[in-house]
């Protein structure tokens, strides 16, 4: 019953910011944070304690601005208005997860990029684990993590066993973090476009392409690189069951999330992420109906028991990730916003600072916030609301994204409290630090230089 309740409670909320994003309504909005406060009331009994600090540090941000600040109800609505386009959005992505989970097409792709020989494995798991992000966000790294420790498991020799996982994990990370610069459906451009006045996924995205390009580019030259030595001979590879073809559902649901979503804009006027938390929904309503259709029980009784399924048990299930990423928001927003004054009171004005070396700051210090627990959301919401306007800058907004979606995709292969270290240290059964730093150590090293560099470029073209 609670858990039914919560999924409830969420699905409801994201209804209500996927229409304040096409009305504007304030009030709708407003609704969907109250909801999202209501739904972390609920929800924190059941977190892990580690989650506990979050909402301890919103509840104390919210009690500072009501008490301490004049004006300071405005400033807990606004980030109440935060936290809840977060929780909608994440419902919104959260229907795709549930329908790629009862497709076997999909699990098959996994299987056949897993499968793939040594010489080309990296570069497949690093293209599929980027082409499965856009579609399971989180849930890529599981599934083909999953499938690269099986892989490891049947392999006899522990030496080998342990060089491939590595490496398959490491190219499934790679290639989801290079999502996060350009991707629409990730968290990174969805918050940092709500937060980056001015700014648009269309004229930021052809920049940030190329910092995805940049991050699996260096990641498959650092892998051929350092790519370790055997003691012994190589076995003989493995041949992968069936052929690229494998990838068709997954190339063709891409192709029509792409497609819904650009036709959508073009009728409507509106940015990417109204579109999509409009379009994805839909989309994933409509590919369970079609797996309903070859279900024993029958089609009806299959598409409400997955409909019931996604309410009463997988929305509950990310109890842990609402709890984190709603707080965090919403910290990060009021955060900021008490902070301004303080700032401005010190007499810095970041404007008088070169556009370039500000930006190149920004990137630098997002991950290294994730070091010291520091959410991405939270470190972004903290961060950008404290920017001088682009323009003030000498820069665009879309330079404003890029440095921002970059300095995000560092912390997701850097940050020991992040899920996409967490996960892969789980399946390669070392810690997330050992993964973020070690593991991926020279790669970082590689790779900071080289979008330090974009990002330069990018603020004074």
């Amino acid at each position: 019953m609670h858990d039914r309740l919560i999924g409830s409670l969420l699905l409801v909320l994201s209804l209500a910011v996927a229409a304040a994003e096409w009305t504007d309504a304030r009030d709708l909005y407003l609704a969907a944070g109250g909801g999202v406060a209501l739904a972390v009331v609920l929800l924190l009994p059941t977190v892990p304690k580690a989650r506990w600090p979050f909402p301890a540090v919103a509840a104390g941000l919210a009690l500072w601005a009501l008490i301490g600040r004049e004006g300071g109800a405005a400033l807990v609505e606004t980030a109440l208005l935060s936290a809840g386009f977060i929780a909608g959005f994440f419902v919104a992505l959260a229907w795709l997860r549930s329908a790629a989970a009862g497709s076997a097409a999909i699990a098959r792709c996994g299987q056949f990029l897993a499968d793939q020989p040594p010489g080309r494995r990296y570069a497949a798991l690093t293209a599929g684990g980027h082409l499965f992000a856009l579609v399971l966000s989180y849930g890529a790294i599981s599934l083909l993590g999953g499938l690269a420790e099986a892989s490891a498991r049947r392999e006899p020799n522990r030496e080998i066993a342990e060089i491939r996982v590595r490496r398959m994990l490491l190219a499934i990370q790679r290639g989801f973090t290079a999502t996060l610069p350009w991707s629409p459906l990730a968290f990174a451009m969805a918050v940092t476009l709500t937060l980056v006045p001015g700014a648009t996924w269309s004229a930021a995205a052809p920049w940030c392409v190329v910092t995805a390009a940049l991050m699996i580019g260096l990641g498959w030259a650092v892998d051929t690189i350092v790519k370790p030595k055997l003691a012994g001979p190589r076995p003989e590879p493995r041949r992968a069951e069936g052929g690229w073809g494998r990838l068709k559902p997954l190339l063709l649901l891409l192709a029509v999330i792409v497609g819904t979503v650009g036709l959508l804009q073009a009728a409507s006027g509106l940015g990417a992420i109204p579109v999509i938390m409009v379009a994805v929904p839909a989309i994933s309503l409509g590919w369970i109906a079609l797996q309903a259709r070859a279900a024993p029980e029958g089609a009806g009784a299959h598409l409400a028991g997955r409909l019931a399924r996604f309410v009463g048990v997988e929305l509950p299930g990310y109890r842990s990730e609402i709890v984190l990423l709603t707080t965090a928001g919403f910290i990060g927003t009021l955060g900021s916003a008490l902070l301004a004054p303080l700032i401005a009171g010190l007499g810095l004005d970041l404007a008088a600072l070169p556009g370039w070396a500000l930006l190149l700051a920004v990137m630098w210090l997002i991950p290294i916030g994730g070091q010291v627990g520091m959410n991405p959301i939270l470190a972004v919401s903290l961060i950008a609301p404290l920017l001088p306007p682009a323009q003030a800058l000498g820069v665009s907004p879309a330079a404003v994204v890029v440095a921002i979606t970059a300095g995000w995709a560092l912390s997701g292969v850097t940050s020991p409290y992040t899920a996409t270290t967490l996960l892969v240290g789980s399946f390669g059964h070392v810690s997330a630090r050992r993964v973020g730093l070690v593991w991926n150590g020279f790669y970082v090293a590689v790779t900071v230089a080289a979008l330090s560099a974009w990002v330069v470029f990018v603020a004074t073209r």
